[in-house]
């Protein structure tokens, strides 16, 4: 999976993930606060792994190796916004930084600090390869340099020692050892093949019989969101009310998860309308899933499942189940899979349409339209540098044939959404923030229904008994 993202990059597909923060300095801090914050950071100039690794590659594979010339000012960079320094100016210059490459030179990632903002309020864009760390991994590596008391200083994370052991990205480790790392590898993937191919042979019996709920990697509709991407970029980001998605979730008996998916299917639904370019039948997501049972903090372990959105669907309980029915269905599926079943089970049912977007993308033949995330957060409110975090939003990846990616971002008291997007490719793609909120309002609209239904059902049992 690490080697995956190192083959896939190309020139308009950067593929590294990142996080855009939102931070109040202290009260008591002076017009000299960043700089010194800056020249801080600065000072931990002998990084520990992952981040003192640069990409090397032989025959092939590639492997990580400890940069001897480790140079701190290629990865901690001091910048200022433009007056008036509105969030507008810093989702702007996030969408240019996050067009270009990590340099394979050097160790790949950057964090940026920067001031401006309106307020007195300072912004962190943090990125990373996708090959160093999945979405599970980067937010641990983000929140171990962080801490629930102001006045704490934690080292910056590339001082602090990775959590479990670090699995180099590619086959091959160095040569001397490489037959006995291959050895195992193989062992590992040829010993998931029984249960992938059960698997397989069961989705196929669902696919025959037209189960309603099973989504297949043939099951993604042509749409505008699948076509060929730019180099350019337009970041979006807002924050919704965590404890409003959990009241609805409660009041409706669904998920938080299937409220997001609920609040995303409304939004894309009216975005395509808009349009005049949503499809007859409904959007699928890729909704990734972490498959990580320990504590480690860099690496992949991730799987995939299919999510039916359900927006040819105009009523909203009907749209919201078709959601949960499809969710469900895939959760029991994997409900008694090892991870590297899961992970190999989901590439072999999305494989053709994964081929077509690695080899030339058609937007006839895609094995999903875009991909929805929800990594969680913090649980407390947190500080770093002395720092209060005020927002944590996901700046994730796009690839040709998917040129939207909706990622966020659960904390204590809030969910932080990112989309990103090509921006030749969809116009005026931060309008979804404002669809975000209408069709939260739209499914706390259902609540009251759903309680009345649920005091009748309770009258009844009573009446029964």
């Amino acid at each position: 999976m690490d080697s995956g993202f190192l083959l896939l990059e190309k020139r308009n597909q950067p593929l590294h993930v990142a996080y855009l923060n939102l931070y109040t300095p202290p009260v008591d801090a002076g017009p000299e606060f960043v700089k010194k914050l800056v020249e801080r950071l600065r000072s931990y100039a002998s990084p520990l792994p992952p981040f003192n690794q640069r990409l090397e590659s032989r025959i092939g594979a590639g492997f990580w190796v400890e940069d001897p010339e480790f140079d701190i000012d290629q990865h901690v960079i001091h910048l200022a916004l433009p007056r008036p320094g509105r969030i507008r100016e810093l989702l702007a210059m996030v969408s240019r930084m996050h067009s270009s490459h990590l340099d394979r030179a050097y160790p790949l990632w950057r964090i940026y600090v920067i001031e401006g903002l309106e307020g007195g309020r300072i912004a962190t864009y943090s990125k990373v390869h996708h090959a160093v760390a999945d979405g599970v991994a980067g937010t641990r590596l983000m929140l171990k340099s962080m801490s629930i008391n102001p006045g704490d200083i934690v080292p910056p994370v590339w001082a602090l020692p990775p959590r479990g052991r670090r699995e180099p990205a590619g086959l091959l480790t160095a040569p001397i050892n490489s037959a006995a790392k291959l050895a195992t590898r193989f062992r590992g993937a040829f010993g998931s093949l029984p249960g992938i191919g059960r698997e397989l042979r069961q989705s196929l019996r669902e696919y025959r019989g037209k189960h309603p709920d099973f989504v297949s990697g043939l099951s993604a509709p042509p749409s505008i969101l699948n076509q060929h991407i730019s180099a350019s970029r337009r970041y979006a980001a807002q924050s919704y009310a965590l404890s409003r998605v959990r009241e609805a979730a409660r009041a409706l008996n669904y998920t938080t998860n299937d409220i997001v998916l609920g609040m995303c299917s409304y939004a894309l639904r009216k975005y395509l309308l808009e349009l005049n370019a949503l499809p007859e039948k409904p959007l699928i997501a890729l909704v990734p899933m972490s498959t990580r049972r320990d504590r480690t903090d860099s690496g992949n372990q991730i799987a995939f499942f299919l999510a039916n959105l359900g927006t040819h669907l105009a009523d909203p309980t009907e749209r919201l189940q078709s959601i949960k029915s499809s969710v469900d269905h895939s959760k029991r599926r994997f409900a008694h899979m090892r991870p590297s079943e899961m992970l190999g089970y989901g590439l072999a049912l999305m494989g053709p349409g994964l081929l077509n977007m690695i080899a030339s993308p058609k937007p006839n033949w895609v094995a999903f339209n875009l991909i929805i995330s929800n990594v969680p957060g913090p649980k407390t409110q947190l500080y770093w540098q002395g720092c209060k975090l005020d927002g944590m939003y996901p700046v994730s990846a796009i690839a040709d044939g998917m040129a939207l990616n909706i990622t966020l971002t659960s904390r204590h008291d809030s969910l932080d959404f990112g989309l990103i997007a090509c921006r030749r490719t969809l116009p005026h793609v931060q309008k979804l923030l404002d669809y975000l909120e209408e069709a939260l309002v739209e499914i706390e609209g259902l609540m009251p229904v759903a309680r009345v239904e649920d005091e009748l059902a309770v009258a009844r049992s009573a009446a029964r008994t």
